[in-house]
C-alpha cells in the first residue's frame, strides 16, 4: 500500500491544479471599434490605456480597432476581420465624426438614412456573434458653446439617431455627446474652438482622452 501512497497524491495535486487552472476565467475581452480617435487611444495617453490603468488586466482586456478616416460604413466592411473574428465579450461603437465632418469639405460625408442603416447593421453582426454591444454619440467638431460650431446641428442629428437605435435595441448608452456639450457649457469660459478637451477641435488631448475614458469606464465594468 505504501508504494501507491506518493503517485496518487502527486496525481490528486495535478488534478487540483489542472482544475483551478480551467476554472480561472478569462479576461472580458473589450474592443473598441471606431476612427481615428479611437486609433490614437492605444497611443500615449489615450482614452483606451487610460482604461487599462484603472481596470485588472486579468479581468478585462482591452482591444483598440480604430482607423483613421473611418465611416460607419468602413466599420461594416472591416467587422468580421478587426472584430468578430477576435470573439468579443463587449463592443464599444464611436463613430460618426467623419460621417459628419467630410460632409463639410470633401462632401464625402454619409448621409443621415444610410449611416443609421450601417449602424444598425453593425448593431445585428455583433449580437448574433455573441457579444454585447455598447453604442456612442459622437462627441464635437468643435468645442464652442451654444451650437455655434458649424456641424453643430448634424452632430445632434446624428447623435439623436444613435439614441433612438439604442433605445430600439435596448443597448447601453454612452452620450458622449451630451457629455461633451455640458463639460463645454460649464468649463469653456472663453468660448474656445479647441484646447479645452481637444487639440484641434476633434481629436482629443490629454484632458478629453481623459475624459472619455470616464465616461465608458462604467460600461465597462
Amino acid at each position: 500500500m505504501k508504494n501507491h501512497i506518493k503517485p496518487i497524491g502527486l496525481v490528486a495535486v495535478a488534478l487540483i491544479l489542472t482544475l483551478s487552472i480551467a476554472m480561472k476565467a478569462k479576461p472580458k475581452k473589450v474592443i473598441f471599434f471606431g476612427d481615428s480617435i479611437t486609433q490614437a487611444g492605444v497611443q500615449g495617453n489615450g482614452y483606451i490605456n487610460q482604461l487599462k490603468k484603472v481596470l485588472d488586466p486579468d479581468k478585462y482586456e482591452l482591444i483598440g480597432a480604430g482607423v483613421s478616416g473611418n465611416k460607419v460604413y468602413d466599420l461594416y466592411l472591416r467587422m468580421e476581420e478587426d472584430v468578430l473574428a477576435k470573439k468579443p465579450d463587449l463592443v464599444i461603437i464611436y463613430i460618426g465624426i467623419n460621417d459628419v465632418w467630410h460632409k463639410l469639405g470633401a462632401r464625402t460625408g454619409t448621409d443621415y438614412d444610410k449611416y443609421l442603416k450601417f449602424y444598425q447593421a453593425l448593431i445585428n453582426k455583433i449580437q448574433a456573434n455573441g457579444a454585447k454591444v455598447v453604442v456612442c454619440t459622437p462627441s464635437v467638431i468643435g468645442e464652442k458653446k451654444d451650437g455655434t460650431n458649424e456641424a453643430d446641428a448634424d452632430l445632434n442629428k446624428y447623435a439623436q439617431g444613435v439614441r433612438e437605435l439604442a433605445a430600439k435595441n435596448n443597448l447601453p448608452l454612452c452620450d458622449l455627446r451630451k457629455a461633451f456639450t455640458e463639460y463645454e457649457t460649464k468649463n469653456n469660459t472663453e468660448d474656445l474652438e479647441k484646447g479645452v478637451l481637444t487639440r484641434d477641435r476633434v481629436h482629443l488631448n490629454d484632458a478629453g482622452n481623459q475624459f472619455v475614458a470616464d465616461q465608458m469606464l462604467p460600461f465597462i465594468k
